[in-house]
């Protein structure tokens, strides 16, 4: 039995607290979820400005799209 040093490893989280990497799939998630009209036309019939529409109407959903990676590390 070795005695700690008084310091919390840095996985240590208290019981009530989400890890970011749940919440980083619950994001992509609600984002594809906010896309999907938009995904479903760029597959049928791929434009730029089709794409454009959907970045400038779907702000935020992109960037949590782009920022995916980076959440998942964290987690």
């Amino acid at each position: 039995m070795s005695l700690g040093t008084g310091r919390s490893s840095p996985r240590s989280q208290s019981p009530g607290r989400l890890r970011p990497a749940p919440i980083a799939l619950l994001l992509g998630f609600l984002a594809l979820l906010d896309l999907r009209e938009e995904l479903q036309l760029l597959a049928q019939h791929f434009t730029f400005t089709a794409l454009w529409y959907a970045v400038v109407s779907h702000p935020l959903a992109v960037v949590v799209l782009l920022l995916l990676p980076r959440l998942w590390r964290r987690g």
